[in-house]
C-alpha cells in the first residue's frame, strides 16, 4: 500500500497543535473486534488514550457509538420495530457508553462530563452549548451521547453537529484504520491511501468517509477531518497536537 496526496503537500491545519477537538469515537473502541457490549481493558485503553490528548492543554470533546450494545439500523431492517424507536434505543447504548468512558477518565484523574442530546437527568446532564464550552473551558473533557436526540440521524451527523457547535478546529474521525484509501485495503494490496483531500475530491471520488449529511456539514463550517488509527499507542494525542498521521481532509 502506498501513500499519496491529492491535494497540497504542505502541513495539515493542526501542524501546531489543535485548540478545541471534538473526536469522534464508534461503539467499537468499547470491546475487541467482533465483541459485545463493554470490555474494561478496551475500555481503559480508549480513555487512556484521551487522558493523554487533553493533557497537551487542548480543549476535548467526544462523542461516541452505541454499536457494541445495539444498532438501531439493523434492528430496523428486522421489521419487529420501527426505525425511530430502534434509533432511540441506539442513542441509550451511546449514553452506556458515555458513562463507562467518563467514570474511567476520572479514575484517571481526568475530569469530564456527560451531556446528553436526551433528557436523562439522572444520570447525565442535558446538552447546553453554553454548558458544553464552560466545561471545556475549566479542562474537563466533555462527552457527548444520545446523537443529535433524533431518529434518523447517525453519531457522524451528532459528531459533525457538535463540532459546528462548540466551535471545534478540527473533527477527529477516530476508526480501525490508518486513512482513507482509494479502495478497501483490506482487499486490495495495491491500495492507495491519501495524505490529504479536499472534501471536493473526496466526494468526487465517492469516498465513503462519514455520511454526506456529517460530510456536508464539515464542508460548509470549513471544519477539517483527520481519519487515522485509534487503536495505535499515542495517535490521539499525537494528532491532536498536529502529527500527520492518517489522512487529513479540508475545504481546500
Amino acid at each position: 500500500m502506498t501513500t499519496t496526496s491529492a491535494a497540497s503537500s504542505t502541513d495539515a491545519p493542526g501542524s501546531s497543535g489543535y485548540r478545541r477537538v471534538l473526536l469522534k469515537i464508534s461503539g467499537e473502541a468499547f470491546c475487541k473486534p467482533g465483541g459485545f457490549g463493554i470490555e474494561m481493558q478496551e475500555l481503559e485503553v480508549i480513555a487512556r488514550e484521551i487522558a493523554e490528548a487533553a493533557r497537551t492543554g487542548a480543549e476535548m470533546a467526544v462523542v461516541v457509538g452505541g454499536g457494541n450494545i445495539i444498532r438501531g439500523a439493523e434492528l430496523a431492517k428486522q421489521g419487529a420495530i420501527l426505525q425511530a424507536t430502534a434509533d432511540q434505543m441506539g442513542m441509550l447504548g451511546t449514553v452506556i457508553n458515555g458513562l463507562a468512558l467518563k467514570e474511567t477518565l476520572e479514575q484517571l484523574g481526568q475530569p469530564a462530563r456527560v451531556l446528553s442530546a436526551l433528557n436523562v437527568s439522572s444520570v447525565a446532564e442535558t446538552f447546553i452549548r453554553g454548558r458544553a464550552l464552560r466545561h471545556l473551558e475549566k479542562g474537563r473533557v466533555v462527552i457527548f451521547v444520545a446523537g443529535t436526540g433524533n431518529p434518523f440521524c447517525t453519531t457522524d451527523s451528532a459528531a459533525s453537529l457538535r463540532a459546528a457547535e462548540i466551535n471545534a478546529d478540527v473533527l477527529l474521525k477516530a476508526t480501525k484504520v490508518d486513512g482513507i484509501y482509494d479502495k478497501d485495503p483490506k482487499t486490495h494490496p495495491d491500495a492507495v491511501k491519501f495524505g490529504r483531500l479536499t472534501f471536493d475530491e473526496a466526494i468526487k471520488r465517492q469516498l465513503k468517509i462519514m455520511d454526506i449529511t456529517a460530510f456536508d456539514m464539515c464542508r460548509t463550517r470549513g471544519i477539517p477531518i483527520v481519519v487515522f488509527n485509534m487503536k495505535e499507542p499515542g495517535h490521539i494525542a499525537d494528532v491532536v497536537r498536529g502529527a500527520n498521521h492518517g489522512t487529513t481532509v479540508t475545504v481546500k
